[in-house]
């Protein structure tokens, strides 16, 4: 028992004296100086960047050159956009409806004006309608504003049945877009009920694009008639006009043909809207109302709830 007690010291005094001697090699100043010193500091973070590409590389020649001789042929582009030359752009020298639809007197200084631009925008008009007879050999002041009626009306119902296959044979593409535009969750409700006066041509202008003898013939038709709207949303609300209460509406509406194409026809291209014209209705917006919490187990009308009437607020679009 001695003996074994006296090895297992002798062991742990052998492991004492080799750490004791370790532990002064550290601390002593020459055996520090052998020793490599390492001093960790912070630099700066680097990420990984790939070997750049000479900005040769990156050329458009190269790229081209490269491309040949991996034997893949590029195609050419071309820095162009389409334009239609079916229709034009615009309106070309829109017609100034008079103000107050020409009720002035001709003896009162308006009324003088008014009669200088009549006449200044007839005589342009009737060298207009001789050049679209040259092309239309069909066209007369006295069945097209009919004929432009009927196109107004055949476009507007094919508006409310979303029939796009109709509408574009009907209207320009120019008028389409604005046709068209914020109707998709909406639904429309409009009737031609009457004509109150019959509709006559007020101008006629036939100006040319592109190119001299691209002619496009445009004509300005007055239209005073009854109609009726309704617009509903896609929740089923009404947000404007009402489908039985008709209203009388005047409008100048703006007919164009490609005189130079035999096989053009007459399409609706726009319309002038006078600046002395009575601002739209406001859009009719409804609003969600609270009501009482419920319990899974209650009937709203079990609670008689009285619904509390909204104030009447004038929306404006």
């Amino acid at each position: 028992m001695a003996a074994s007690m006296s090895r297992a010291m002798l062991r742990v005094q052998r492991a004492v004296c080799y750490n004791v001697q370790h532990v002064e090699a550290f601390l002593d100043p020459a055996a520090q100086h052998q020793l490599p010193s390492v001093i960790p500091f912070r630099t700066k973070k680097r990420y990984f960047i790939p070997p750049a590409v000479s900005i040769k590389g990156h050329s458009h020649d190269n790229q081209e050159a490269r491309a040949r001789l991996a034997g893949v042929v590029v195609g050419q582009e071309y820095m162009e956009r389409a334009v239609n030359i079916s229709c034009t752009a615009g309106v070309f020298d829109p017609y100034i409806p008079p103000e107050g639809d020409a009720r002035l007197s001709g003896l009162s200084k308006e009324g003088l004006k008014q009669r200088k631009e009549q006449l200044r925008q007839s005589a342009a008009s009737q060298l207009a309608i001789r050049k679209i007879k040259e092309h239309d050999p069909k066209f007369n002041t006295k069945d097209f504003p009919s004929h432009a009626q009927d196109i107004f009306i055949q476009a507007h119902g094919a508006l409310t049945h979303f029939n796009k296959e109709k509408l574009h044979i009907l209207v320009t593409e120019r008028c389409y877009p604005e046709m068209v535009r914020g109707n998709r969750y909406k639904t429309l409700r409009w009737t031609f009920v009457e004509s109150l006066e019959p509709p006559r041509v007020v101008q006629a202008r036939c100006p040319d694009m592109v190119s001299k003898g691209n002619l496009y013939g445009q004509v300005t038709v007055r239209m005073h008639s009854r109609q009726t709207l309704a617009i509903y949303d896609r929740f089923g609300r009404l947000m404007l006009g009402d489908e039985e209460v008709p209203r009388d509406v005047l409008e100048y509406l703006v007919l164009e043909r490609h005189l130079v194409n035999p096989y053009s026809h007459w399409r609706l291209h726009g319309k002038i809207v006078p600046s002395w014209a009575p601002p739209k209705d406001p859009i009719i917006k409804t609003i969600i109302i609270p009501g009482p919490q419920l319990k899974p187990w209650e009937e709203f009308d079990d609670r008689n709830y009285e619904m509390v009437k909204p104030k009447a607020v004038q929306w404006h679009k």
